[in-house]
């Protein structure tokens, strides 16, 4: 009972606090509530009342159900897969929900009022069903289900990136809806949403018994008469209702249901049906407390901070703690790359890659797309001004982070580390949005230093955290993708802040070679050439330490500084490439994976092989992305992307079996 009473009281501190924070925006807080016991206030003409019954009392009442519903629907997750790590974001239901309503506002706008619920709903179950496909139902309670959530994540992402960026017109009012903010200006959407949260009052009556049974194992819950594939999946169903309709309303609120019934079990809430309901609680404490510190920091940077933005900050080094003392010892993964030729055949390959360099460049060159047709001709000389820079850029940004990926790959033993993958790429984005907020210039002004140094940042946490777990590929892919998820939170905080620059910034993040001058593309050619070229000369020195850091030493190799000169390089090359054109991801992961599956096993082969398929698949996905959907177009890091995120994805599963 007294921590009841601790955590009622605790809930209820927050409520007053986020009331009186809100209303500060439209005046003195206590000067209202004086007038109000004093009786010296006018309710027909006051300002401050209006704004607090329209809109700090349902901002309030939509923290308090939103936060619960979150809350709630997270220990359910939990204890269904008995699995601390679960939450609607890494079980990808978040991500789909959000795909859903970005397919409804563009493809039909004019029922974005009537069904929102219900694609959000479709959009989360399709994310649910494809991450559980990956990992096997049997295997819920492990690390790799968060993995293959936030794989579905990076890939519904991208296909929403896409859609957005083809159909802006429609879909300028997503980013503040994507970004997730608690304010209101009316109890329209409240009363929209407390109807269709009812289900939560039978879930504490119904649901505890069948959880219960469920922890038990699904022999011993069958053994008792449960059907447990049934009880699975209604109350995955209830439970992804719930986050839908909890989306649709205030958009994309994270690492809440990851949070809060990881609080309540280490405050001893540790049966099933005080768990959920503790888990309500918290999760509006933690939401009202989230939302008045976004509207604290508004006051200071004089903008409005969302609060999904906000919650992500905070969530994702929550991710990273429970990642560090959930790892068992089935989620060291031992990963390995795809099998392929045990040796390369180097003139038949040179020829190959070189022959398909003539062919894409030919393409890019002399087609060009009409509306209903291609037609084959030379360019004139402004058409080829526009052509050449974009074609350099290409070429030089994906051979670069082919080489990067290489590179991390042999020194933390990991085939799935790539520059993205890990939050290198990240980092350095994270580091360029971060001055646009605070100096307000466009993120074109910024040299790339500022990314380099957003690169190094990340690189460093990235092996600091990793070193507990001997840099275990999981562990190591789960805090690349926690800070991804904080930088993505931050970048749509970006989009909500500025004009009709946010498609500049969007197509820049998307990895555009289109606004790129000649001269920044002459400068990346030189500058990741150098780079590739001082890779090649260290190759010896991945060698050595490919073969153990052990062996290496003993070799007369300073590991230390072998580790810094080569990280220091993939640092380089990820922030001359992130400056230019934006982040780019999978280029890492998939080009040093043919090269292995082609034959080149050697880590010099690799990097000049992996370098030029690095160079070819962005220079194709760019071509593509020109001619497929003119006069719009796709930028080649969206594709990228998409393909790239299959590719993961299939990885996974290979991995399972």
């Amino acid at each position: 009972m007294r921590r009841w009473i601790l955590l009622l009281t605790v809930t209820f501190a927050a409520a007053i606090l986020q009331i009186a924070v809100t209303q500060s925006q439209f005046g003195s807080s206590y000067q209202l509530l004086l007038a109000v016991l004093n009786h010296q206030l006018d309710f027909s003409n006051s300002f401050e009342w209006t704004a607090f019954l329209h809109a700090t009392l349902p901002r309030w009442v939509m923290g308090l159900a939103v936060g619960g519903s979150l809350g709630l629907v997270g220990s359910l997750f939990q204890q269904l897969t008995q699995n601390r790590m679960m939450s609607p974001l890494t079980l990808g239901t978040s991500s789909g929900a959000w795909l859903g309503l970005v397919i409804l506002s563009v493809m039909a706008p004019q029922l974005v009022g009537v069904y929102p619920a219900l694609f959000a709903m479709t959009g989360a179950l399709v994310a649910m069903g494809l991450v559980i496909a990956i990992v096997d139902i049997r295997n819920l309670s492990s690390l790799p289900i968060v993995l293959a959530g936030m794989a579905v994540n990076l890939l519904l992402g991208a296909f929403a990136t896409a859609i957005i960026l083809l159909h802006n017109e429609y879909a300028q009012n997503l980013f503040i809806w994507g970004a997730g903010d608690l304010s209101q200006n009316g109890w329209d959407w409240v009363t929209w949403l407390l109807p269709k949260l009812a289900l939560i009052i039978l879930l504490p009556v119904f649901a505890p018994r069948l959880l219960t049974l469920m922890s038990i194992g699904s022999s011993g819950a069958q053994a008792r008469g449960l059907n447990v594939g049934g009880a699975f999946l209604g109350l995955s169903l209830i439970g992804v209702w719930l986050v839908s309709v909890s989306i649709t309303s205030v958009g994309v609120i994270s690492f809440v249901g990851l949070i809060a019934p990881n609080i309540a079990r280490h405050i001893g809430f540790s049966k099933s049906r005080s768990e959920l309901i503790a888990s309500f609680i918290l999760g509006s404490t933690l939401l009202m407390l989230t939302d008045t510190l976004a509207v604290f920091l508004s006051f200071w940077s004089l903008d409005i901070i969302p609060t999904g933005t906000a919650t992500a900050v905070i969530g994702a080094p929550a991710l990273i703690m429970l990642a560090r003392k959930k790892m068992s010892a089935q989620d060291n993964m031992s990963l390995t790359f795809p099998k392929g030729r045990d040796k390369l055949r180097p003139k038949i390959t040179l020829f190959s890659l070189l022959t398909a360099f003539v062919v894409v460049i030919a393409i890019s060159t002399f087609v060009q797309p009409e509306i209903k047709s291609f037609i084959w001709q030379i360019p004139n000389a402004f058409s080829w001004s526009i052509k050449w820079p974009r074609m350099l850029t290409a070429v030089s940004a994906g051979a670069g982070l082919a080489v990067a990926g290489v590179i991390l790959q042999r020194l933390v033993y990991n085939p799935l580390a790539s520059p993205d993958i890990l939050g290198v790429s990240a980092g350095a984005v994270l580091a360029l949005v971060l001055a646009n907020l605070i100096f307000g210039s466009s993120i074109h002004t910024f040299g790339p230093w500022v990314a380099l140094l957003g690169s190094l940042v990340a690189l460093g946490v990235l092996l600091v955290l990793g070193r507990k777990h001997n840099f275990a590929p999981s562990i190591l892919i789960l805090y690349g993708i926690a800070l991804t998820a904080m930088i993505e939170a931050l970048v749509q905080f970006s989009l909500t802040r500025v004009g009709q620059e946010k498609f500049v910034l969007l197509q820049w993040l998307a990895g555009s070679t289109y606004r790129v001058t000649p001269n920044a593309a002459i400068t990346l050619f030189l500058l990741v050439t150098g780079l590739v070229i001082a890779a090649l000369l260290l190759s010896r020195w991945m060698t050595l330490i490919g073969t153990g850091r052990q062996f290496a030493f003993g070799r007369g190799l300073n590991v230390f500084w072998a580790y810094i000169v080569l990280l220091f390089i993939v640092a380089l090359l990820c922030a001359f490439v992130t400056t230019t054109m934006g982040p780019v991801a999978f280029i890492g992961l998939i080009a040093p994976h043919i090269a292995v599956i082609l034959g080149a096993r050697q880590a010099k082969v690799q990097l000049w092989v992996a370098g030029l398929l690095g160079g070819l698949l962005l220079l194709s996905a760019d071509v593509i992305g020109q001619l497929v959907v003119h006069p719009a177009q796709i930028a080649a890091g969206v594709l990228v992307s998409i393909i790239g995120g299959v590719y993961f994805v299939f990885l996974l599963i290979r991995e399972r079996h």
